[in-house]
């Protein structure tokens, strides 16, 4: 399928997982996360769920978590608008709780789906629940961080990079610091040149405001 018919085919997959009522979770969420970005990237983020502002806004990586993966991105030479960015779950869950097993067996041919057609070359696997699903394997991304893996996913061979969650680092220091070590590997799978830039800081928030934070769903 060329370029312009699978950007096509995606828009109409996007518009149509914008109504799904597949399982239980579309009674409380504010709308679909589907997911968007450039429709042939070579790079694809998969994050866990929607968080607060995801589900708010309708984007994946919506908030604060927004600056910090722009910044990672810039890092190595890339903005949003050069990858593709999406999520395993398409809605969140309430309380911000983990996926229950039905909840991903309903989403993920979503997600093959976006796999499919925009046909990436690199998966950042940002999470535990995004790992297992794509490497089919049970180790959590701990045990696997920042060690690309060769699969076959939705037909095609491509490069899973499993690497924390940026909700995470975004109070968690030294996850942030590995988050930073981990995205700088992305462009040698890519086959690019790695860049130096002197990106800005981003804030990240304290233990004690973290876990406030936490408690109240917003992210």
């Amino acid at each position: 399928m060329e370029t312009e018919a699978r950007a096509a085919a995606l828009a109409e997959h996007e518009s149509a997982v914008a109504g799904c009522l597949a399982c239980p979770l579309c009674e409380s969420r504010s709308q679909v996360v589907v997911g968007g970005g450039r429709r042939d990237a070579e790079l694809m983020l998969v994050g866990e769920t929607p968080g607060f502002h995801d589900d708010r806004l309708g984007v994946p990586f919506a908030g604060q978590e927004a600056d910090l993966v722009e910044r990672l991105l810039v890092g190595i030479g890339l903005t949003r608008d050069d990858v593709y960015c999406t999520t395993v779950l398409k809605c969140r869950p309430a309380g911000n709780r983990e996926p229950l097993p039905e909840e991903i067996a309903a989403c993920e041919t979503h997600l093959y789906r976006q796999l499919e057609l925009v046909r990436p070359r690199v998966v950042a696997a940002l999470g535990t629940v995004p790992t297992q699903l794509l490497t089919g394997r049970r180790q959590g991304v701990t045990e696997v961080n920042g060690i690309p893996q060769r699969h076959v996913l939705a037909g095609a061979e491509v490069t899973v990079l499993p690497l924390y969650n940026p909700a995470v680092a975004l109070y968690a220091p030294e996850r942030l610091a590995q988050l930073e070590v981990d995205f700088a590997r992305i462009p040698a799978l890519l086959g690019r040149a790695v860049p130096h830039p002197d990106p800005a800081p981003v804030a990240v928030a304290s233990p004690v405001v973290a876990g406030a934070v936490e408690q109240l769903g917003l992210f």
